[in-house]
């Protein structure tokens, strides 16, 4: 007989990530509860997105971060809550500490991680102080509390990167320069946001996960920026004039630049230059691989998702 699937509640569920997470959730069969601010939004787009929750058989649960009581409430209903609120929410997420203790019942808390390790990265500001010691401080707070839990490290979602063929500098695909960080020669993961959130779930609630990192690196999406315009020069039959940015001209524009730009780039300068994605090793005694633990999950791959762009 197959074991019950545990109920799950997702904060910050109508966010980039949060959708995802929300949408795998109720598509792998768990009772899904997503805490929004409104549930019955004005705005069309919205409303849309909630509708096609509850048409997927989530139960909207109205309340927030700033609202104690609903944030107990609601922490009551699951098994296993789920945060993935974004960069400014980042250390109010004390606070679902806080009702995850008093309510006294969820088997596993994943924060908001997704991205580089807090513990291990040495990104340049603004990450270091925006993210990395944020995450870092929710991390001690939840092993200081003694909630079981999972932390989820992701490569660089595609759709942040994958819109310009993996350039920092720009939005779109390249037409006549790529703009490369580096030598474009070093190894950075992609992570497709749907993939993320059915590889999330499925550790949500298994004890192979539990008290560990879960590392969301998929095998065919590991490559360097060079072999990525490879595939684009290939796949469009023309020649890009590559624009190499050394590493001190990026932290010089870093210096300079205002949020979210600096933000971007140091991420970047962390990932395409200094390589801290592909250098970092899964120490077994503390962490396990997505891939190795769901083999049978068809991920999306980067040659995948650049075919959709031609």
């Amino acid at each position: 007989m197959a074991a019950e699937k545990s109920s799950i509640l997702v904060v910050g569920g109508t966010g980039r990530l949060g959708r995802h997470v929300v949408a795998a959730s109720a598509r792998l069969g768990h009772p899904t509860f997503a805490l929004v601010r409104d549930t019955a939004p004005s705005d069309p787009t919205k409303a849309a997105l909630l509708k096609s929750f509850t048409d997927a058989g989530v139960t909207l649960l109205k309340g927030d971060l700033a609202d104690h009581g609903s944030l107990v409430s609601a922490i009551k209903l699951a098994d296993v809550v789920i945060s993935t609120v974004g960069v400014l929410q980042l250390p109010d997420q004390t606070k679902l500490v806080a009702a995850i203790i008093e309510a006294g019942n969820v088997k596993r808390f994943l924060p908001s991680e997704f991205g580089l390790d807090a513990d291990r990265s040495d990104a340049v500001e603004p990450t270091r102080s925006m993210l990395l010691a944020s995450k870092a401080a929710i991390r001690r707070a939840v092993e200081a509390a003694g909630v079981p839990y999972t932390y989820v490290l992701t490569g660089s979602f595609f759709g942040f990167v994958l819109p310009s063929v993996g350039q920092v500098l720009a939005r779109e695909p390249p037409v006549d320069k790529a703009f490369v960080l580096g030598s474009g020669d070093v190894k950075v993961m992609f992570a497709e946001e749907g993939d993320i959130g059915t590889y999330t779930v499925l550790a949500a609630d298994d004890p192979r996960a539990e008290n560990k990192t879960l590392h969301i690196r998929p095998p065919g999406n590991t490559m360097s920026h060079n072999e990525m315009l490879d595939m684009w020069e290939e796949k469009t039959g023309k020649k890009f004039e590559r624009v190499h940015v050394d590493e001190d001209d990026v932290l010089k524009q870093i210096q300079e630049a205002s949020i979210p730009m600096n933000l971007i780039l140091s991420i970047g300068h962390a990932t395409h230059i200094k390589g801290e994605q592909s250098k970092l090793e899964v120490d077994p005694a503390t962490g396990v691989d997505a891939s190795e633990l769901y083999p049978d999950v068809k991920y999306t791959t980067v040659d995948d998702y650049l075919n959709r762009l031609l």
